[in-house]
Protein backbone atom coordinates (compact mmCIF):
# COMPACT_ATOMS: atom_id res chain seq x y z
CA UNK A 1 0.00 0.00 0.00
CA UNK A 2 3.34 2.11 -0.05
CA UNK A 3 5.43 3.58 -2.19
CA UNK A 4 7.88 1.44 -3.81
CA UNK A 5 11.04 1.61 -2.31
CA UNK A 6 13.70 2.61 -3.89
CA UNK A 7 17.04 3.47 -2.95
CA UNK A 8 15.92 6.94 -3.10
CA UNK A 9 13.22 7.08 -0.81
CA UNK A 10 13.23 8.14 2.56
CA UNK A 11 12.20 6.28 5.29
CA UNK A 12 10.62 9.07 7.23
CA UNK A 13 10.57 7.00 10.17
CA UNK A 14 13.59 5.48 10.05
CA UNK A 15 16.08 5.14 12.99
CA UNK A 16 17.23 9.13 14.56
CA UNK A 17 20.62 9.74 14.54
CA UNK A 18 22.11 9.53 18.12
CA UNK A 19 22.46 13.62 18.63
CA UNK A 20 18.67 13.50 17.16
CA UNK A 21 17.48 10.48 19.38
CA UNK A 22 19.11 12.38 22.76
CA UNK A 23 17.55 15.76 21.63
CA UNK A 24 14.05 14.12 21.36
CA UNK A 25 14.48 12.30 24.65
CA UNK A 26 15.36 15.32 26.46
CA UNK A 27 12.51 17.32 24.78
CA UNK A 28 9.88 14.61 26.35
CA UNK A 29 11.78 14.76 29.74
CA UNK A 30 10.57 18.21 29.93
CA UNK A 31 7.38 17.95 28.47
CA UNK A 32 6.43 15.25 30.34
CA UNK A 33 7.59 17.57 33.36
CA UNK A 34 5.23 20.04 32.01
CA UNK A 35 2.31 18.19 31.02
CA UNK A 36 2.08 17.04 34.39
CA UNK A 37 1.90 20.84 36.10
CA UNK A 38 -0.46 21.71 33.20
CA UNK A 39 -3.18 18.91 34.11
CA UNK A 40 -1.98 19.70 37.89
CA UNK A 41 -3.02 23.70 36.90
CA UNK A 42 -6.38 22.56 34.68
CA UNK A 43 -7.67 20.27 37.47
CA UNK A 44 -6.73 22.81 40.49
CA UNK A 45 -8.97 25.81 37.93
CA UNK A 46 -11.90 23.78 37.81
CA UNK A 47 -12.04 22.92 41.47
CA UNK A 48 -11.58 26.33 41.83
CA UNK A 49 -14.15 27.42 39.85
CA UNK A 50 -16.56 25.01 40.71
CA UNK A 51 -16.43 24.68 44.26
CA UNK A 52 -19.37 27.53 45.22
CA UNK A 53 -17.34 28.72 48.40
CA UNK A 54 -14.08 29.41 45.80
CA UNK A 55 -15.95 30.37 42.69
CA UNK A 56 -15.80 34.18 43.47
CA UNK A 57 -12.51 34.65 44.47
CA UNK A 58 -11.17 32.29 41.23
CA UNK A 59 -13.33 35.47 38.98
CA UNK A 60 -12.09 37.83 41.55
CA UNK A 61 -8.03 37.18 40.86
CA UNK A 62 -8.61 36.13 36.96
CA UNK A 63 -10.35 39.96 36.22
CA UNK A 64 -7.59 41.63 38.88
CA UNK A 65 -6.04 44.05 36.33
CA UNK A 66 -2.54 45.61 36.82
CA UNK A 67 -0.32 47.23 34.36
CA UNK A 68 0.42 50.37 32.88
CA UNK A 69 -2.57 52.24 31.37
CA UNK A 70 -0.07 54.88 29.95
CA UNK A 71 1.37 52.00 27.59
CA UNK A 72 -2.24 50.36 27.11
CA UNK A 73 -1.03 47.52 29.21
CA UNK A 74 -4.16 47.47 31.81
CA UNK A 75 -4.56 43.86 31.41
CA UNK A 76 -6.80 40.96 33.51
CA UNK A 77 -4.52 38.60 34.84
CA UNK A 78 -5.96 35.88 32.79
CA UNK A 79 -5.09 38.36 29.66
CA UNK A 80 -1.86 38.63 30.79
CA UNK A 81 -1.63 34.97 30.65
CA UNK A 82 -2.91 34.44 27.01
CA UNK A 83 -1.21 36.92 26.06
CA UNK A 84 1.88 37.44 28.03
CA UNK A 85 3.07 34.43 29.05
CA UNK A 86 1.99 32.29 26.62
CA UNK A 87 4.24 34.31 23.98
CA UNK A 88 7.10 32.80 26.24
CA UNK A 89 5.41 28.99 24.82
CA UNK A 90 5.10 30.32 21.26
CA UNK A 91 8.89 31.38 21.60
CA UNK A 92 10.02 28.17 22.50
CA UNK A 93 7.82 26.50 19.62
CA UNK A 94 9.78 29.08 17.17
CA UNK A 95 13.03 27.73 18.38
CA UNK A 96 12.04 24.38 17.93
CA UNK A 97 11.05 24.84 14.44
CA UNK A 98 13.79 26.59 13.68
CA UNK A 99 15.55 23.84 15.05
CA UNK A 100 13.77 21.37 12.58
CA UNK A 101 14.25 23.61 10.03
CA UNK A 102 18.14 23.71 9.85
CA UNK A 103 18.95 20.77 11.82
CA UNK A 104 16.09 18.26 12.24
CA UNK A 105 13.79 16.21 9.89
CA UNK A 106 12.41 19.43 8.14
CA UNK A 107 15.83 19.82 6.41
CA UNK A 108 14.86 17.56 3.99
CA UNK A 109 12.03 18.41 2.53
CA UNK A 110 10.70 14.40 1.61
CA UNK A 111 11.42 13.76 5.11
CA UNK A 112 9.61 16.65 6.28
CA UNK A 113 6.60 15.78 3.59
CA UNK A 114 4.83 13.67 5.95
CA UNK A 115 4.77 15.38 9.23
CA UNK A 116 4.42 18.42 7.46
CA UNK A 117 1.08 17.35 5.74
CA UNK A 118 0.12 15.58 8.14
CA UNK A 119 -0.19 18.46 10.79
CA UNK A 120 -1.89 20.56 7.81
CA UNK A 121 -4.35 17.80 6.85
CA UNK A 122 -4.65 17.53 10.73
CA UNK A 123 -5.97 20.92 10.96
CA UNK A 124 -8.24 21.05 7.82
CA UNK A 125 -10.01 17.66 9.13
CA UNK A 126 -11.02 19.20 11.94
CA UNK A 127 -11.77 22.30 10.77
CA UNK A 128 -14.17 20.77 8.25
CA UNK A 129 -15.75 18.48 10.62
CA UNK A 130 -16.46 21.47 12.72
CA UNK A 131 -18.11 23.19 10.00
CA UNK A 132 -20.50 20.39 9.14
CA UNK A 133 -21.55 19.80 12.47
CA UNK A 134 -22.31 23.00 13.74
CA UNK A 135 -23.96 24.20 10.58
CA UNK A 136 -26.20 21.14 9.89
CA UNK A 137 -27.24 22.37 14.06
CA UNK A 138 -27.71 25.83 12.68
CA UNK A 139 -25.05 26.75 15.07
CA UNK A 140 -22.11 29.91 14.55
CA UNK A 141 -19.42 29.18 12.14
CA UNK A 142 -17.45 31.40 14.67
CA UNK A 143 -15.31 28.69 16.34
CA UNK A 144 -14.42 26.49 12.76
CA UNK A 145 -10.26 26.86 14.17
CA UNK A 146 -10.83 25.60 17.89
CA UNK A 147 -10.28 21.95 17.49
CA UNK A 148 -7.62 22.69 15.07
CA UNK A 149 -4.30 23.10 17.68
CA UNK A 150 -2.36 20.05 19.13
CA UNK A 151 -1.32 20.75 22.63
CA UNK A 152 2.29 19.74 22.01
CA UNK A 153 3.04 19.52 26.34
CA UNK A 154 0.19 17.39 26.82
CA UNK A 155 0.19 14.86 24.07
CA UNK A 156 3.97 14.32 24.31
CA UNK A 157 3.61 13.77 28.32
CA UNK A 158 0.82 11.07 27.25
CA UNK A 159 3.15 9.69 25.01
CA UNK A 160 6.22 9.70 27.07
CA UNK A 161 4.25 8.02 30.24
CA UNK A 162 2.46 5.32 28.00
CA UNK A 163 4.73 4.55 25.32
CA UNK A 164 7.59 3.92 26.96
CA UNK A 165 9.11 1.40 24.71
CA UNK A 166 7.62 2.99 21.09
CA UNK A 167 10.52 4.26 18.83
CA UNK A 168 11.94 7.56 18.84
CA UNK A 169 11.63 8.59 15.25
CA UNK A 170 7.73 7.99 16.25
CA UNK A 171 8.16 10.64 18.98
CA UNK A 172 9.61 12.83 16.83
CA UNK A 173 7.26 12.74 14.41
CA UNK A 174 4.67 13.89 16.86
CA UNK A 175 6.90 16.45 18.16
CA UNK A 176 7.08 17.72 14.44
CA UNK A 177 3.96 17.79 13.86
CA UNK A 178 2.85 19.84 16.87
CA UNK A 179 5.70 22.29 15.80
CA UNK A 180 4.01 22.38 12.25
CA UNK A 181 0.46 22.52 13.81
CA UNK A 182 1.42 25.59 16.22
CA UNK A 183 3.10 27.44 13.65
CA UNK A 184 -0.16 27.37 11.30
CA UNK A 185 -1.94 28.18 14.60
CA UNK A 186 -0.38 31.38 14.91
CA UNK A 187 -1.01 31.98 11.41
CA UNK A 188 -4.86 31.40 12.37
CA UNK A 189 -4.39 33.51 14.92
CA UNK A 190 -2.94 35.96 13.03
CA UNK A 191 -5.03 36.29 9.99
CA UNK A 192 -8.44 35.18 11.16
CA UNK A 193 -8.54 36.83 14.88
CA UNK A 194 -7.34 40.52 14.50
CA UNK A 195 -10.28 42.65 14.03
CA UNK A 196 -8.22 46.54 13.57
CA UNK A 197 -4.85 47.36 13.06
CA UNK A 198 -2.57 49.59 14.61
CA UNK A 199 -0.18 50.26 11.66
CA UNK A 200 1.68 52.85 13.97
CA UNK A 201 2.59 50.24 16.24
CA UNK A 202 2.48 47.52 14.01
CA UNK A 203 5.55 49.35 12.12
CA UNK A 204 7.15 49.61 15.57
CA UNK A 205 7.16 46.16 16.52
CA UNK A 206 8.41 45.46 13.36
CA UNK A 207 11.48 47.69 13.20
CA UNK A 208 12.31 46.12 17.19
CA UNK A 209 12.13 42.35 15.54
CA UNK A 210 14.50 44.10 12.74
CA UNK A 211 17.05 45.64 15.47
CA UNK A 212 16.69 41.88 16.96
CA UNK A 213 17.34 39.92 14.05
CA UNK A 214 20.27 42.83 13.54
CA UNK A 215 21.86 42.30 17.07
CA UNK A 216 21.88 38.33 16.81
CA UNK A 217 23.73 38.51 13.03
CA UNK A 218 26.16 40.87 14.65
CA UNK A 219 26.91 38.65 18.00
CA UNK A 220 26.06 40.51 20.04
CA UNK A 221 25.41 39.15 23.84
CA UNK A 222 23.30 39.27 27.10
CA UNK A 223 20.46 39.06 27.94
CA UNK A 224 20.44 42.80 29.40
CA UNK A 225 19.88 43.47 25.61
CA UNK A 226 17.12 41.35 24.40
CA UNK A 227 14.93 40.55 26.98
CA UNK A 228 13.66 44.56 27.41
CA UNK A 229 13.82 44.59 23.70
CA UNK A 230 11.78 41.35 23.39
CA UNK A 231 9.46 43.05 26.08
CA UNK A 232 9.32 46.39 23.71
CA UNK A 233 8.77 44.54 19.95
CA UNK A 234 5.75 42.55 22.79
CA UNK A 235 4.32 45.60 23.81
CA UNK A 236 4.00 46.87 20.43
CA UNK A 237 2.80 43.36 19.02
CA UNK A 238 -0.49 43.68 21.48
CA UNK A 239 -0.88 47.29 20.59
CA UNK A 240 -0.81 46.67 17.15
CA UNK A 241 -4.05 44.77 17.31
CA UNK A 242 -2.03 41.27 16.26
CA UNK A 243 -2.21 38.73 19.05
CA UNK A 244 0.89 39.28 21.04
CA UNK A 245 2.20 35.75 20.97
CA UNK A 246 3.49 36.11 17.33
CA UNK A 247 6.43 38.77 18.22
CA UNK A 248 6.96 35.48 20.89
CA UNK A 249 7.14 32.79 17.56
CA UNK A 250 9.21 35.73 15.34
CA UNK A 251 11.96 35.94 17.54
CA UNK A 252 12.43 31.98 18.05
CA UNK A 253 12.51 31.90 14.41
CA UNK A 254 15.30 34.22 14.34
CA UNK A 255 17.75 32.68 16.63
CA UNK A 256 20.63 30.85 14.88
CA UNK A 257 20.42 26.96 15.80
CA UNK A 258 23.11 25.33 13.99
CA UNK A 259 26.59 24.94 15.34
CA UNK A 260 29.72 26.41 14.34
CA UNK A 261 32.75 25.22 14.69
CA UNK A 262 34.22 24.88 18.51
CA UNK A 263 30.51 25.15 19.36
CA UNK A 264 29.13 22.33 21.55
CA UNK A 265 25.45 24.03 21.07
CA UNK A 266 24.05 26.97 18.91
CA UNK A 267 22.50 29.89 20.74
CA UNK A 268 18.82 28.52 19.84
CA UNK A 269 19.77 25.30 21.73
CA UNK A 270 21.36 27.28 24.28
CA UNK A 271 18.36 29.35 25.02
CA UNK A 272 15.63 27.04 24.59
CA UNK A 273 17.47 24.75 27.25
CA UNK A 274 17.31 28.29 29.30
CA UNK A 275 13.99 28.71 28.61
CA UNK A 276 12.25 25.85 27.95
CA UNK A 277 11.95 25.15 31.87
CA UNK A 278 10.38 28.54 32.48
CA UNK A 279 7.48 27.47 29.46
CA UNK A 280 6.82 24.28 30.46
CA UNK A 281 6.92 25.17 34.31
CA UNK A 282 5.34 28.39 34.78
CA UNK A 283 4.11 29.50 31.23
CA UNK A 284 1.82 27.18 30.20
CA UNK A 285 0.48 26.08 33.55
CA UNK A 286 -0.53 29.41 34.96
CA UNK A 287 -2.16 30.12 31.49
CA UNK A 288 -4.01 26.86 31.87
CA UNK A 289 -4.80 27.71 35.77
CA UNK A 290 -6.84 31.15 34.28
CA UNK A 291 -8.31 29.68 31.52
CA UNK A 292 -9.48 26.31 32.16
CA UNK A 293 -11.71 27.39 35.01
CA UNK A 294 -14.90 26.80 33.67
CA UNK A 295 -18.63 25.98 35.08
CA UNK A 296 -19.20 22.11 35.10
CA UNK A 297 -21.99 20.67 35.60
CA UNK A 298 -23.90 17.87 34.92
CA UNK A 299 -26.05 20.16 32.63
CA UNK A 300 -23.46 21.78 31.05
CA UNK A 301 -21.96 18.54 30.08
CA UNK A 302 -24.55 17.39 28.74
CA UNK A 303 -25.16 20.18 26.27
CA UNK A 304 -21.34 19.64 25.50
CA UNK A 305 -22.95 16.85 23.39
CA UNK A 306 -26.60 18.78 22.29
CA UNK A 307 -25.50 22.09 21.21
CA UNK A 308 -23.92 22.14 17.45
CA UNK A 309 -20.90 24.22 18.43
CA UNK A 310 -19.81 22.41 20.80
CA UNK A 311 -20.59 18.79 19.38
CA UNK A 312 -18.47 20.06 16.74
CA UNK A 313 -15.56 20.21 18.69
CA UNK A 314 -15.45 18.00 20.24
CA UNK A 315 -16.22 15.72 17.31
CA UNK A 316 -13.37 18.11 15.69
CA UNK A 317 -10.72 16.83 17.91
CA UNK A 318 -11.71 13.47 18.57
CA UNK A 319 -12.37 11.98 14.91
CA UNK A 320 -11.11 15.22 12.75
CA UNK A 321 -7.77 15.25 13.75
CA UNK A 322 -7.25 11.31 14.02
CA UNK A 323 -8.73 11.55 10.53
CA UNK A 324 -6.93 13.88 8.87
CA UNK A 325 -3.90 12.96 10.21
CA UNK A 326 -3.82 9.56 9.90
CA UNK A 327 -5.46 9.79 6.16
CA UNK A 328 -2.71 12.80 5.09
CA UNK A 329 0.50 10.43 6.01
CA UNK A 330 -1.03 7.74 4.33
CA UNK A 331 -1.82 9.42 0.79
CA UNK A 332 1.85 10.85 0.91
CA UNK A 333 3.64 7.76 1.85
CA UNK A 334 1.10 6.49 -0.81
CA UNK A 335 1.87 8.69 -3.79
CA UNK A 336 5.63 10.31 -2.86
CA UNK A 337 8.44 8.58 -2.43
CA UNK A 338 8.10 8.61 1.16
CA UNK A 339 7.32 5.50 2.93
CA UNK A 340 7.58 4.50 6.50
CA UNK A 341 10.43 2.38 8.36
CA UNK A 342 9.96 -1.56 8.18
CA UNK A 343 9.85 -1.67 11.48
CA UNK A 344 6.76 0.31 11.56
CA UNK A 345 3.12 -0.34 11.05
CA UNK A 346 0.25 1.76 10.12
CA UNK A 347 -1.32 1.04 13.97
CA UNK A 348 1.57 3.42 15.01
CA UNK A 349 1.03 6.19 12.74
CA UNK A 350 -3.12 5.53 13.72
CA UNK A 351 -2.45 5.97 17.60
CA UNK A 352 -0.49 8.79 17.57
CA UNK A 353 -2.87 10.77 15.45
CA UNK A 354 -5.15 9.87 18.17
CA UNK A 355 -3.09 11.33 20.93
CA UNK A 356 -2.82 14.82 18.62
CA UNK A 357 -6.69 15.08 19.12
CA UNK A 358 -5.07 16.99 23.02
CA UNK A 359 -6.04 20.18 21.89
CA UNK A 360 -5.87 21.96 25.06
CA UNK A 361 -3.78 25.19 25.23
CA UNK A 362 -3.95 27.08 21.42
CA UNK A 363 -7.50 25.58 21.43
CA UNK A 364 -8.96 27.26 24.54
CA UNK A 365 -6.66 30.55 23.37
CA UNK A 366 -8.43 30.26 20.30
CA UNK A 367 -11.79 29.35 21.61
CA UNK A 368 -12.02 32.88 23.91
CA UNK A 369 -10.95 34.73 20.63
CA UNK A 370 -13.62 33.37 18.57
CA UNK A 371 -16.59 33.67 20.84
CA UNK A 372 -14.78 36.80 22.59
CA UNK A 373 -17.88 39.10 23.76
CA UNK A 374 -19.95 35.81 24.55
CA UNK A 375 -19.01 34.38 27.90
CA UNK A 376 -21.89 31.96 28.02
CA UNK A 377 -20.53 30.38 24.40
CA UNK A 378 -17.01 30.79 25.73
CA UNK A 379 -17.42 28.84 28.87
CA UNK A 380 -19.31 26.01 26.84
CA UNK A 381 -16.54 25.87 23.83
CA UNK A 382 -13.91 25.81 27.19
CA UNK A 383 -16.03 22.58 28.30
CA UNK A 384 -16.05 20.95 25.25
CA UNK A 385 -12.20 20.95 24.32
CA UNK A 386 -11.77 19.77 27.83
CA UNK A 387 -14.32 16.56 26.69
CA UNK A 388 -12.78 16.21 23.44
CA UNK A 389 -9.04 16.11 25.12
CA UNK A 390 -10.37 13.87 27.65
CA UNK A 391 -11.78 11.21 24.87
CA UNK A 392 -8.59 11.21 22.42
CA UNK A 393 -6.54 10.89 25.52
CA UNK A 394 -8.30 8.04 26.86
CA UNK A 395 -8.78 6.37 23.30
CA UNK A 396 -5.15 7.25 22.70
CA UNK A 397 -4.16 4.97 26.03
CA UNK A 398 -5.80 2.43 25.26
CA UNK A 399 -4.35 2.14 21.62
CA UNK A 400 -0.54 3.14 22.53
CA UNK A 401 -0.55 0.55 25.23
CA UNK A 402 -1.48 -1.56 22.97
CA UNK A 403 1.38 -1.17 20.50
CA UNK A 404 3.63 -0.05 23.15
CA UNK A 405 3.76 -3.91 24.18
CA UNK A 406 4.87 -4.73 21.01
CA UNK A 407 7.62 -2.57 20.73
CA UNK A 408 9.05 -3.26 24.46
CA UNK A 409 11.23 -6.33 23.07
CA UNK A 410 12.34 -4.49 20.78
CA UNK A 411 13.88 -1.33 22.88
CA UNK A 412 15.70 -3.75 24.35
CA UNK A 413 17.59 -4.67 21.63
CA UNK A 414 17.55 -1.00 20.59
CA UNK A 415 19.31 0.06 23.86
CA UNK A 416 21.58 -2.65 24.95
CA UNK A 417 25.16 -1.78 25.11
CA UNK A 418 27.63 -5.04 25.26
CA UNK A 419 30.83 -3.14 25.51
CA UNK A 420 30.00 -0.16 27.88
CA UNK A 421 30.77 2.09 25.85
CA UNK A 422 27.68 4.58 26.60
CA UNK A 423 26.52 4.31 22.50
CA UNK A 424 23.72 1.56 21.99
CA UNK A 425 25.40 -1.05 20.00
CA UNK A 426 22.86 -0.78 17.49
CA UNK A 427 24.68 2.94 16.54
CA UNK A 428 28.03 0.83 16.18
CA UNK A 429 27.77 -1.41 13.48
CA UNK A 430 29.31 0.11 10.84
CA UNK A 431 32.41 1.06 12.91
CA UNK A 432 35.11 -1.82 13.08
CA UNK A 433 36.77 -1.06 17.00
CA UNK A 434 33.03 -1.64 18.00
CA UNK A 435 33.35 -5.38 16.21
CA UNK A 436 37.15 -5.49 17.56
CA UNK A 437 36.17 -4.99 21.33
CA UNK A 438 32.95 -7.07 20.79
CA UNK A 439 35.57 -9.40 19.94
CA UNK A 440 37.51 -8.96 23.12
CA UNK A 441 34.41 -9.27 24.79
CA UNK A 442 32.92 -12.21 23.87
CA UNK A 443 36.71 -14.25 23.79
CA UNK A 444 35.94 -13.20 27.45
CA UNK A 445 33.17 -14.77 28.11
CA UNK A 446 33.73 -17.82 26.18
CA UNK A 447 37.38 -18.00 28.84
CA UNK A 448 34.72 -17.69 31.31
CA UNK A 449 32.80 -20.42 29.57
CA UNK A 450 35.57 -22.63 29.46
CA UNK A 451 36.72 -22.21 32.76
CA UNK A 452 32.95 -23.28 34.17
CA UNK A 453 32.53 -25.87 32.36
CA UNK A 454 36.26 -27.37 33.53
CA UNK A 455 34.90 -27.04 37.11
CA UNK A 456 31.77 -28.42 36.09
CA UNK A 457 33.50 -31.32 34.48
CA UNK A 458 35.79 -32.01 37.51
CA UNK A 459 32.70 -31.97 39.61
CA UNK A 460 31.21 -34.15 37.76
CA UNK A 461 34.29 -36.62 37.80
CA UNK A 462 34.79 -36.47 41.89
CA UNK A 463 31.25 -36.92 41.78
CA UNK A 464 31.12 -40.26 39.69
CA UNK A 465 34.62 -41.37 41.79
CA UNK A 466 32.65 -40.88 45.11
CA UNK A 467 29.67 -42.87 43.28
CA UNK A 468 31.54 -45.96 42.53
CA UNK A 469 33.62 -46.12 45.61
CA UNK A 470 30.64 -46.20 47.51
CA UNK A 471 29.63 -49.07 45.22
CA UNK A 472 32.72 -51.36 46.21
CA UNK A 473 32.36 -51.34 49.86
CA UNK A 474 28.13 -51.80 50.07
CA UNK A 475 28.23 -54.84 46.88
CA UNK A 476 26.17 -57.13 49.48
CA UNK A 477 22.70 -57.74 49.77
CA UNK A 478 20.87 -54.68 51.85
Amino acid sequence: MTAPRTPTSRKAFGRLSLPERTYVADALRTETVGGVLLLVAAVTALVWANVPALHDSYESVSHLHFGPEALGLNLSVAHWAADGLLAVFFFVAGIELKRELVAGDLRDPRAAALPVVAALCGMAAPALVYTLTSGAGGGSLAGWAVPTATDIAFALAVLAVIGTSLPSALRAFLLTLAVVDDLFAILIIAVFFTDSLNFAALGGAVAGLAVFWLLLRKGVRGWYVYVPLALVVWGLMYNSGIHATIAGVAMGLMLRCHRRDGEEHSPGEHIEHLVRPLSAGLAVPLFALFSAGVTVSGSALADVFTQPETLGVVLGLVAGKTLGIFGGTWLTARFTRASLSDDLEWADVFAVATLAGIGFTVSLLIGELAFEGDAAMTDSVKAAVLAGSLIATALATVLLKIRNAKYRRLTEEEERDEDNNRVPDVYEQDDPEYHLRMAVVHERKAAEHRRIAREKAAERDALADVAGGAGEDHDGPA
